[in-house]
C-alpha cells in the first residue's frame, strides 16, 4: 500500500506517519501547504526549514503547495488536488490524514480526494478510548512536540512554548480537547519514532495574528 502523507508539521500528522508503518503501509512522501508570502504552514505557523527537516528525519521527499493566504478555497483546493494526482502519477494509491474525529472534516477530506486517483485512509480515526487516550500513548510513544499556536478565546497564553507532555494534559482546562482536535492549539513534532533524528528548534516571542496566538519557530539544526 503506496501513501503519501497530508502533513502539518504537528503531532497527529507524525504519529499517523508512525501508525501508517506499523500497519505496513509504504508511506512515499508528505505533503504540506505553506503561506506563500511567510513561508509557513498556516495553522501551525511553523517554517518552511522546520518541516524540510522533519521531512528528512522521517526519511521522505516533502511536496510543498505554495498558496496565497488567506486562500480562497477553491483555490486551496485545486491546488492541493494538483498535488495529490502529481502523487498518483509518481505511484501512490493512498491519501492519509491525520483526523481524529471531527465527522464534517473527513467528509471535506474524502471530497478533496476525489478524482485525484487516489483513496483516503485515516490511520488515527476514532481512536481507542478518545483523544485523551491517543494523547498518553503518543507521549508514551517517545513523540515530542511543542505547543506553537492556540486560540486565545479557548487557552490561556501561558500554554504556547509548553512541551506537549502529561503536564500539559494535566493542565488542560475542562472543554478543551486533550489533542486540540477542535483547533484549541497546534503543536510542532521535534522527535519520536517517525524520525530519525531529532528536528531542533527555537521557539520565541509570541504573535497575535487572526485572532490566533502564534509562537515564533525557528529551525536550529545544522546542514552537517
Amino acid at each position: 500500500m503506496s501513501v503519501v502523507l497530508s502533513w502539518s508539521s504537528g503531532k497527529d500528522a507524525a504519529w499517523a506517519l508512525h501508525r501508517l508503518r506499523q500497519q505496513g503501509a509504504e508511506v512515499v512522501g508528505l505533503v504540506t501547504t505553506l503561506d506563500r508570502a511567510t513561508g509557513r504552514v498556516g495553522a501551525h505557523g511553523v517554517p518552511r526549514a522546520v518541516v524540510e527537516a522533519q521531512a528528512r528525519a522521517a526519511g521522505l521527499p516533502l511536496q510543498i503547495v505554495e498558496l496565497p493566504w488567506p486562500a480562497p478555497n477553491a483555490v486551496y483546493e485545486t491546488a492541493v488536488r494538483a498535488a495529490l494526482a502529481q502523487a498518483g502519477d509518481e505511484g501512490a494509491g493512498h491519501v492519509a490524514f491525520g483526523d481524529l474525529l471531527l465527522a464534517d472534516v473527513r467528509a471535506y477530506r474524502e471530497r478533496l480526494a476525489e478524482g485525484t486517483g487516489l483513496s483516503p485512509l485515516f490511520p488515527l480515526w476514532d481512536p481507542p478510548g478518545g483523544t485523551a487516550a491517543l494523547a498518553r500513548r503518543m507521549i508514551a510513544g517517545g513523540l515530542e512536540a511543542t505547543v506553537v499556536s492556540l486560540d486565545p478565546s479557548r487557552l490561556d497564553a501561558s500554554f504556547l512554548g509548553r512541551p506537549y507532555d502529561a503536564d500539559l494534559l494535566a493542565a488542560l482546562p475542562d472543554g478543551v480537547d486533550p489533542c486540540g482536535e477542535r483547533g484549541e492549539f497546534h503543536t510542532v513534532c521535534t522527535a519520536g519514532p517517525m524520525f530519525r533524528q531529532r528536528v531542533e528548534v527555537r521557539v520565541g516571542r509570541a504573535e497575535v495574528r487572526d485572532g490566533f496566538l502564534y509562537a515564533d519557530v525557528e529551525w536550529a539544526g545544522t546542514d552537517t
